[in-house]
């Protein structure tokens, strides 16, 4: 996939560097070793972590700081990241879903960073830009919904928005069938050594826990 940073993100946040990456997969619908990842990463996050002092998590600080940037309320819609940090720090389980999303979900819990995974058959073209929604922009969040992205940052293929840092759209939504991946790490807090690691890190879940082979990893700015 080519990416595309359009000069209204640059001017909201000159700093960013996001990671892509590519791979061909095997999704299942349940990891055990996967899920006790997730579990020592939840243990250790609630004796380390608030709800509170997560905001200050800096590549969460800086996705807050980009939406109130372009003129979204950051805590009434939160990035999926912190999202899903402050379900683990409340004692709730996160959702299982399967396989590859739950990877991307653990990915971005691990790092703080808002992370799209996405079928990649189901984009329309091979170019991916990322930009500002649009008031009145048709855009239906997986599981939400229509869902209201004025303001929010959003990748955009030929016809239309495919992923947001809240939620991604159901049009590309990872599935059981889904083999060809393209999982896009967004680092608003400008830290290309971190992004990178986070890729670094999802290469490695890939390939343990599904079959991934053909992993490329370019970053974009």
């Amino acid at each position: 996939m080519k990416i595309i940073v359009s000069d209204q993100i640059e001017s909201v946040c000159p700093e960013f560097v996001g990671a892509c990456v590519e791979a061909n997969v095997q999704n299942t619908p349940y990891c055990e070793a996967l899920w006790d990842e997730i579990h020592r990463m939840g243990n250790r996050f609630r004796s380390e972590l608030t709800t509170e002092s997560l905001k200050d998590i800096p590549s969460i600080a800086a996705t807050r700081r980009v939406y109130k940037a372009c003129g979204k309320d950051p805590s009434r819609y939160r990035p999926a990241s912190e999202a899903l940090i402050r379900r683990m720090l409340q004692g709730k389980e996160l959702y299982q879903i399967d396989t590859l999303v739950d990877l991307v979900n653990v990915a971005s819990i691990a790092y703080g960073y808002s992370i799209g995974g996405f079928d990649a058959d189901c984009f329309e073209g091979n170019v991916l830009t990322l930009g500002v929604g649009r008031e009145g922009e048709p855009y239906e969040g997986i599981g939400r919904g229509m869902l209201n992205i004025a303001g929010l940052p959003v990748y955009r293929d030929a016809i239309g928005g495919v992923g947001t840092p809240t939620s991604d759209n159901e049009r590309t939504k990872i599935t059981l069938s889904t083999t060809h991946l393209v999982v896009l790490v967004n680092g608003y807090d400008g830290n290309e050594e971190r992004v990178l690691d986070n890729a670094r890190f999802i290469q490695r879940l890939l390939e343990a826990y599904a079959a991934g082979t053909g992993v490329t990893i370019t970053l974009y700015r």
